[in-house]
């Protein structure tokens, strides 16, 4: 080859983009490694979507479940958005930081309680493919539960997640 088809080549090569690529749109599941809250089990996992901006993403999720039948049936609802500035990037990874907040309806003895969560934290993405990203996601569990009166407390979150970019 000669010198001028070489720096051809390298004129129109472009880097290889591995997800998180601006604009794309990604949906999966999360699952709440922690799924309790003061033992009330506030999980937020579910069905998720996620809307890539290249230096963010945001989304949202919505989770049900039913265990049991007749009387005994409880049932788990929630609903949340996030959002993660990411800080730091790479072609196969991205780090960001900020947070979710969300709705949860959990079974208690006596019926269900609605629990509000805010929790701030971070979100690590790891592309396998290059439309494809595992999640973990980690931070601190802010709530207040109804019943009896409020509680507001804290605890460790964590999430585990994939989505499949478009």
């Amino acid at each position: 080859m000669n010198k001028a088809v070489i720096l051809g080549l390298l004129v129109v090569a472009s880097p290889a983009f591995a997800g998180g690529k601006e604009g794309s749109i990604g949906v999966g599941i999360e699952y709440g490694l922690e799924n309790s809250f003061a033992g009330v089990g506030a999980g937020v996992g579910g069905v998720s979507i996620n809307y890539d901006a290249g230096i963010f993403h945001a989304g949202g999720m919505i989770g049900y479940s039913r265990v049991g039948e007749g009387d005994a049936a409880k049932t788990d609802f929630n609903i949340g958005a996030r959002f993660y500035y990411h800080v730091h990037s790479t072609g196969m990874s991205d780090f960001g930081v900020g947070g979710e907040i969300g709705i949860d309806e959990v079974p208690v003895a006596n019926g269900h309680d609605s629990v509000l969560f805010i929790n701030p934290g971070f979100q690590i993405r790891a592309f396998i493919t290059p439309n494809v990203a595992l999640s973990f996601t980690g931070g601190l569990v802010v709530a207040t539960a109804d019943g009896h009166g409020i509680a507001l407390t804290g605890g460790v979150n964590g999430l585990a997640g994939v989505h499949y970019y478009f």
